[in-house]
């Protein structure tokens, strides 16, 4: 048994935020921030575009905050959106105070990029990789940190809850956390992790779809075990595919072409040179990502072709490399010269707008368990987000977070009585080719049924098909010894039944979801 006072779940910038906030607001207390894999391997270290805020007298709250709505098609908390949106500057500060080198003109001020469905220049930014400068700034901080623990390579199987001490147990219910089983992958045991809070900062669940801008490690894990832990879980319907993904045959995860690029000037075209994008929305290229996404799943329906197509041959190319150059150099790399060439971009699974249900300090239906980031589901994005809004998302849900502990941390006591893991599979997963498969077929099933554009049969189709998959893989769970594999195909079931049967029930077409049936 590991004993900690607070166990935060995920490295992003929403663990790592709130890790280095809650080390430093209470230093007699200790945190144990731990990551599946590598320290930095988190969707935060894959965003390009940038964070939003209002920064400068020729933009407004007003103005963001109405964006934000209209992105999320009037289905945001605007209680939520206005928090966030008036808190952000304050946020961002802090974040350049840890030294995060957002790009500046040549006159000092804050070089503040436009993207989609924003009506202002607002996205600070740091080149084309501003996820892993924010990262960089985050984890030089938290490693400095002396009451924080960092434990990388360290897979956490479940949740502790009542369940395992045997109290009953329903959705939406009474329920308390007392930390997480954690898997050894060097010894292959299962250790339990006792804490008095625990944050779940895991991230999204973008490997659900074939085709995905999200590293392997995006397998929804912490929405998962809090829905098998009966925390609310909502909003799941809505996946955001960005507009813009690389197009390479076989290549996961898809590469992304940044929303910023787009703002920046560039055109989508389809294979006849037409810019068809305005015939859905008057904005153009600049509409919010579900429009963008839509438009092209429809472009790509009607003409038959794999991809259409982002111009940028009309645009300043030193400019364009001194914002972009790791895009620039990525499009080099397999031939494409985008001073002559049109780079081929199909939409692909971004973000989950969904998640676990929160407060407005990051508290969820469990007692003492909150939840920050894409995990969540706060009410800031409604049916879609808008561009630029996740990163700030998270530091602002962090810091909430963080003061809600002041007047319960020392309340509460360590349950020490939890019991030892008690699912003895005696196996070795051999056949992992099992896992391999399923997964891959898991993923075009949701890719297939599940993407931009659903309907009442595809839902059905999906679903039973799930349900094979559910049966199979919960005999491979009981039998076979523990692995992450084996977790991480797990929690993507879990992740893909919860998107089916939440699509399912929603009998109106808003934002990124779109059910052919209910037009």
């Amino acid at each position: 048994m590991i004993k900690t006072d607070v166990l935060v779940i995920g490295s992003g910038i929403a663990g790592l935020s709130f890790a280095i906030k809650t080390a430093e607001k209470f230093q007699e207390n200790n945190i144990l921030l731990i990551s599946k894999t590598d320290l930095a391997e988190t969707n935060t270290k894959y965003a390009q575009g940038g964070i939003a805020t209002v920064f400068n007298s020729a933009d407004s709250f007003e103005s963001h905050i109405a964006d934000t709505m209209v992105a999320g098609d009037n289905l945001n908390n605007r209680n939520v959106v206005e928090i966030v949106v008036k808190d952000a500057p304050a946020r961002l500060q802090e974040l350049i105070d840890l030294g995060t080198q957002f790009d500046k003109m040549d006159n000092g001020e804050y070089d503040l990029a436009k993207e989609g469905g924003h009506s202002a220049h607002r996205i600070l930014h740091h080149k084309d990789i501003t996820g892993a400068e924010i990262e960089r700034a985050l984890i030089q901080k938290v490693k400095s940190l002396k009451n924080v623990t960092i434990r990388e390579d360290v897979y956490v199987v479940d949740l502790i809850t009542d369940h395992h001490v045997g109290k009953k147990i329903t959705l939406g219910g009474s329920n308390t956390c007392y930390g997480a089983y954690v898997l050894n992958a060097e010894t292959g045991q299962i250790i339990r992790v006792v804490s008095k809070i625990t944050m779940l900062a895991s991230g999204g669940a973008g490997q659900t779809y074939d085709h995905t801008t999200n590293p392997i490690i995006a397998t929804g894990d912490g929405i998962a075990m809090a829905y098998r832990a009966k925390a609310l879980v909502k909003d799941m319907e809505f996946v955001q595919f960005h507009p813009t993904s690389l197009y390479q045959v076989d290549v996961s995860p898809a590469y992304l072409i940044s929303e910023a690029v787009r703002g920046f000037g560039a055109y989508i075209r389809n294979a006849k040179s037409k810019r068809f994008v305005f015939n859905y929305d008057e904005r153009g290229e600049l509409a919010s990502r579900d429009i963008v996404s839509k438009a092209i799943d429809d472009e790509l329906n009607k003409s038959g072709e794999k991809h259409v197509y982002l111009d940028c041959t009309h645009l300043d190319l030193e400019n364009f490399i001194d914002h972009f150059p790791n895009i620039y150099e990525k499009c080099k790399s397999i031939g494409i010269d985008i001073k002559k060439d049109w780079i081929p971009v199909v939409p692909a699974a971004h973000y989950t707008c969904g998640g676990i249900v929160v407060d407005e300090y990051g508290n969820s239906s469990i007692t003492n368990l909150y939840a920050c980031g894409e995990a969540s589901r706060t009410g800031l994005h409604g049916a879609n987000r808008l561009a630029s809004n996740s990163l700030l998302e998270a530091i602002v849900f962090a810091h909430r977070s963080t003061n809600d502990l002041e007047s319960k941390l020392s309340n509460i006591e360590l349950n020490e009585e939890v019991p030892s893991w008690n699912i003895k599979g005696t196996s070795d997963p051999d056949e992992l080719v099992l896992i391999t498969h399923s997964r891959k077929e898991l993923q075009i099933i949701m890719s297939d049924y599940m993407g931009i554009v659903r309907s009442e049969e595809r839902m059905k189709r999906a679903l039973r098909r799930l349900q094979i998959h559910y049966k199979e893989t919960e005999e491979l769970y009981t039998t076979t010894k523990i692995s992450p594999q084996l977790c991480e195909l797990r929690n993507l079931i879990s992740i893909a039944y919860i998107i089916v049967n939440q699509s399912s029930l929603r009998k109106e077409n808003k934002g990124s979801f779109y059910n052919i049936d209910l037009v």
